[in-house]
């Protein structure tokens, strides 16, 4: 069995390593001309169950290596004033494992066979029931199937299910990190809570190494190389739907801060600029099922969430988990694994995406009454 991945996500490329492991041939296809075009370093809470997917598709033989390059998740949950007063609470703290995607990426590439510049323009399925991929700027590429883990802009949902289209909540935010000194690591209540100012909301939480982990990757498994990162706090501010203006998004976090705590405006202004991005909260809900084919999806190509509900990189690597556990299987025909997958995944990703967007409105800021 042949399978082509397109996006070299999280999502993709966990799949590309299952199926690696399962000796099913896998490459990626990705659209970005290279791997590092784009910073995707930000912190991710990994749940158990994303937790337990990422180690199913990883070898055995990096598990300590992925254990010494995570965190544990800690929080408690808070509501405060700019001033970072306790004005009132969340709810209960999530349990989790805090991974950096970044790093988490490069270890995911190792020993795959990823194509970039490979922009996917469409699919046909051929006569004989496999799919051939097409690129514009490179030939077509036959497999038995072919996964599209492209994101929430999916070129592959575009012609497999049409309808099933981004949702624009009209939420924006900016997100940005900085490296965690000793000023910052004074700011330990604010990880995992929420500091509510007027119109706008800051989130910050700690990306804290167990072991740096470029200096894992060479005790533990030198033919993995990692980025030399170090601990960060990464920094969230969801923005009214008309506050977004400004020269840069670093800019704009500031000209909302006026009167906080001055650890809070440092620790935006010490963040690198190049790593302030201003985004969107969009979501895809899996709406109509298709007939089992040899084309699926994964990931925000077809279950975007809202960050605010925090299980959208979980819910991609639980997809990659199962897809990989269904294809091997061997019990059944290349359909009927499809067909198993699709079923389960649009049942667990649907929630995923009511989860976040119930969760949403617990971060969106309210601006005070004058």
């Amino acid at each position: 069995m042949r399978v082509s991945v397109a996006g070299a996500g999280l999502g993709g490329l966990c799949l590309a390593q299952g199926l690696r492991q399962a000796g099913i041939e896998a490459e990626v296809y990705e659209r970005d001309p290279a791997i590092t075009a784009r910073f995707q370093g930000y912190r991710l809470v990994l749940n158990p169950a994303g937790f337990a997917a990422l180690q199913g598709c990883l070898p055995p033989r990096w598990h300590p290596l992925l254990d010494a390059i995570v965190g544990d998740a800690y929080g408690e949950r808070l509501v405060l004033d700019p001033r970072l007063n306790k004005i009132g609470e969340l709810g209960p703290g999530r349990t989790g494992t805090v991974v950096d995607r970044h790093v988490l990426r490069h270890l995911l590439l190792t020993g795959l066979t990823v194509h970039t510049g490979a922009a996917l323009t469409g699919y046909d399925v051929l006569d004989d029931g496999r799919v051939e991929a097409r690129f514009a700027d490179r030939d077509p590429a036959v497999a038995d199937l072919l996964v599209g883990a492209d994101g929430i802009g999916s070129r592959v949902r575009a012609t497999l299910s049409p309808r099933t289209t981004p949702i624009d909540t009209g939420v924006r935010f900016v997100i940005g990190r900085t490296p965690l000194t000793e000023q910052f690591a004074g700011l330990s209540r604010a990880f995992g809570s929420k500091i509510a100012g007027d119109g706008v909301s800051l989130l910050l939480g700690a990306m804290r190494f167990r072991t740096p982990p470029k200096q894992a990757a060479e005790e533990l498994a030198p033919e993995v190389t990692l980025p030399d990162v170090r601990d960060y706090v990464r920094w969230a501010m969801i923005l009214p739907p008309a506050g977004s203006a400004g020269p840069s998004p670093q800019e704009a976090v500031l000209s909302k801060m006026d009167g906080w705590h001055p650890d809070l405006r440092a620790l935006v202004e010490q963040s690198d600029p190049d790593n302030s991005t201003l985004l969107s909260i969009r979501v895809v809900e899996p709406g109509e099922r298709w007939a089992p084919g040899p084309v699926t999806l994964l990931g925000d190509a077809i279950h975007a969430t809202s960050p605010t509900g925090g299980n959208g990189a979980n819910t991609a690597l639980r997809d990659a988990d199962l897809l990989r556990r269904c294809l091997a299987d061997g019990r059944q025909d290349l359909l009927g694994a499809v067909g198993d997958y699709e079923r389960q995944m649009f049942e667990y990703g649907a929630e995923a995406v009511r989860h976040s967007l119930d969760a949403l409105p617990a971060f969106v800021p309210q601006r005070e009454s004058v």
